[in-house]
């Protein structure tokens, strides 16, 4: 059997060209191909990514817009966050701002349905 170090440091010597002219010649004598292995692990790829993804648990509600019953959306955020008026007034001014963080799909759904139902426009995120 040969000398496997041997065989790496010779290896290891090589040239890049020289390294391709190899492959070259094992590929004719073996009859085989080098890029067989690269679209095996490549093919593999796409099947990883088609794994199930995990259902998020936790959203903010964020305002897009208070639309044009403010002082519903106001009363709104005020039973749903127990902040007051004026903290109330300047969050439903404020575009993007988010009114709960990391709450259940239930309590999110919940509060987009109020704000909706005074004029907002909110996004689960």
């Amino acid at each position: 059997m040969a000398d496997l170090e041997k065989i790496v440091e010779q290896l290891s010597g090589l040239s890049v060209l020289e390294a391709a002219e190899l492959v070259k010649k094992l590929e004719e004598k073996w009859g085989v191909s080098a890029a067989a292995p690269v679209a095996a692990a490549a093919a593999a790829g796409p099947a990883a990514a088609a794994e199930p993804v995990e259902e998020k648990t936790e959203f903010d509600v964020i305002i897009k817009d208070a639309g044009p019953k403010k002082i519903d959306v106001i009363k709104v955020i005020r039973t749903l966050t127990s902040l007051g008026l004026v903290e109330a007034k300047t969050m439903s001014e404020t575009a993007g701002a988010k009114v709960l963080t990391g709450v259940g799909k239930e309590a999110a759904n919940d509060a987009k349905s109020k704000l909706e139902a005074a004029g907002a426009s909110v996004e689960l995120k």
